[in-house]
């Protein structure tokens, strides 16, 4: 970020109220045959995160322009947002129900209080992170390496495992322009939770995306730490580039992804793929529609519970994309989030092997200043969420700053 850029710091959850999918009085279970055009014509609805964050905010309801247009009914409760030192608090606003946060740390306090011990890896590459507290390892996806380490003694020796791309992939990637030390390798990118004893890992493989099993084992004490012979393409679930930004989600034997399927990285998509048994089906956004996804850097996701029952559960996405709602030659970026439905199967005579239950929303984190003019933070740059006694309601921890 530029040295002009500014950071705000939103602290939000989403009450995940069903959402209603309307288009011109039919259901969603009868848009595939009725509207198969409608997912093209998504209508945006704000969330404003304003200097008053102890109040509940209302998506901004739009009227449609045309019957086919959908609206997304979502509300944002704002717990908490702290405003740039030099920003000044709209008049007659109420006061805030927290002023500052619970605990700051400059950046030396930080580095004081903190040491590295571990310097066995390879030198950079370092994507990926799985904890596991329960068993009490750590894994780390390195540039054809996994790691294994014990989080409370670093200082220990680690164990790792190697996993190179294949030489031909390597040589093809040379052969396309790519720098050998930078991108013609295997880096690994994705490391989910598969089952007890297994973990799901992805890599770039040179610019030919792979995935397998590593095996750890039952064994807390002395894991197996080794990965399976059987090899699968990645493409859909792990990026070509070891720098793109994406991200990816485990969940009932399959793999939630936003990623890029192509060399170039220009068609990103969010997609579905099951990973259990000889399936192969999936569900992806639509390719190089810029009303579903516009040049989009993935942040996070996030597998949420809607009710109680298992079937309403729905999958949550957080990036930013280029506005599709600014003019053609403004390069405006914008904050999203999307959701599908976990028993979204696609359609059966358009949107075939397309969700039908894609939703998106911008995000809008602004603060009031001087002479009534808001600075608005538009992009995001991290999300946490943090579970609470009600599943269906975690609060999440947004990091939002200025265009650059």
């Amino acid at each position: 970020m530029g040295a002009g850029g500014r950071w705000q710091v939103g602290v939000f959850s989403i009450r995940l109220h069903p959402l209603s999918l309307q288009v011109g009085g039919v259901s969603a279970a009868g848009l595939e045959e009725q509207n198969p055009s409608a997912p093209h014509d998504l209508q945006y609805q704000d969330f404003v995160c304003s200097a008053q964050c102890d109040q509940w905010v209302r998506p901004i309801a739009r009227s449609p322009s045309t019957p086919s247009q959908m609206a997304a009914m979502l509300t944002l409760c704002l717990l908490l947002c702290l405003q740039p030192a030099d920003s000044s608090a709209a008049a007659g606003s109420r006061p805030r129900s927290q002023t500052g946060p619970r605990l700051q740390l400059s950046h030396s306090e930080l580095r004081n209080s903190s040491g590295v011990f571990w310097t066995g890896g390879v030198s950079g590459g370092y994507e990926s992170m799985l904890l596991d507290e329960d068993h009490g390892w750590l894994l780390v996806g390195g540039k054809d390496h996994i790691y294994l380490l014990r989080p409370d003694r670093l200082d220990l020796p680690s164990r790792s495992v190697y996993w190179p791309a294949a030489t031909e992939h390597v040589e093809h990637c040379r052969l396309a322009g790519k720098s050998l030390e930078t991108d013609c390798a295997n880096f690994v990118r994705l490391l989910q939770p598969f089952n007890k004893t297994h973990v799901y890992a992805c890599g770039t493989g040179a610019f030919q995306p792979q995935c397998t099993y590593l095996h750890l084992g039952p064994s807390t004490e002395e894991p197996l730490f080794m990965l399976s012979h059987a090899v699968e393409s990645g493409r859909g679930k792990c990026p070509f580039s070891p720098r793109e930004p994406f991200t990816a989600r485990l969940t009932d034997g399959e793999l939630y992804a936003g990623t890029s399927v192509d060399f170039m990285g220009a068609n990103a998509a969010i997609f579905r793929t099951t990973i259990q048994g000889s399936s192969q089906h999936y569900i992806r956004t639509e390719a190089y529609d810029h009303n579903w996804l516009n040049e989009p850097e993935f942040i996070a996701s996030f597998s949420i519970p809607d009710t109680h029952s298992p079937d309403d559960d729905k999958v949550y996405f957080f990036f930013k994309e280029k506005a599709v709602e600014a003019g053609q030659w403004d390069k405006r970026v914008y904050s999203r989030v999307a959701r599908v439905c976990k028993n979204d199967v696609g359609g059966r005579r358009s949107l075939i092997n397309r969700w039908t239950t894609f939703l998106k929303a911008r995000l809008v984190c602004s603060v009031p200043g001087p002479s009534g003019v808001d600075t608005h933070f538009d992009e995001l740059e991290d999300i946490f969420v943090l579970e609470t006694k009600d599943p269906q309601n975690p609060t999440i921890y947004g990091v939002f700053s200025t265009s650059r």
